[in-house]
């Protein structure tokens, strides 16, 4: 199985514990990540067509496809172990809905969460998980 990529804002403290939260829940290895600003992140925003400038937070990319927002969030959390992979019954609520309360949260997210000066290092056993 191909392994699906999380790009996530690397100085983002929110970013950084969901990278984290989904490392500690992906019981079938199945997530690799890097950060929006890496070598590897960038080249993946332009293979995949996607402005920098308007998505600077969570994208997965899955099966040959990128997913922004609600829908990467929720693709993440049906991958991961029970009860989180349940949250992707909200994925019947409608897109303007899930984006709405997504794009609140990822405009407050320095104010509320904080924001680092350089990007997330991964620890030796971690280090595996990141493409970077």
């Amino acid at each position: 199985m191909e392994k699906r990529i999380v790009l996530f804002d690397g100085v983002c403290n929110l970013c950084n514990q969901a990278v984290t939260f989904i490392i500690k829940r992906d019981s079938k290895d199945a997530f690799r990540f890097a950060s929006l600003d890496s070598d590897v992140g960038k080249k993946l925003l332009h293979q995949y067509k996607i402005d920098p400038n308007k998505i600077d937070s969570i994208i997965l990319i899955q099966e040959g496809q990128a997913y922004i927002k609600a829908s990467a969030a929720l693709r993440i959390a049906k991958n991961l172990r029970p009860p989180v992979s349940w949250l992707f019954c909200f994925k019947v609520l409608p897109l303007w809905l899930t984006n709405g309360v997504y794009d609140f949260i990822a405009r407050n997210r320095y104010r509320w969460f904080g924001k680092r000066d350089s990007c997330m290092i991964p620890t030796k056993d971690l280090k595996s998980k990141f493409l970077d």
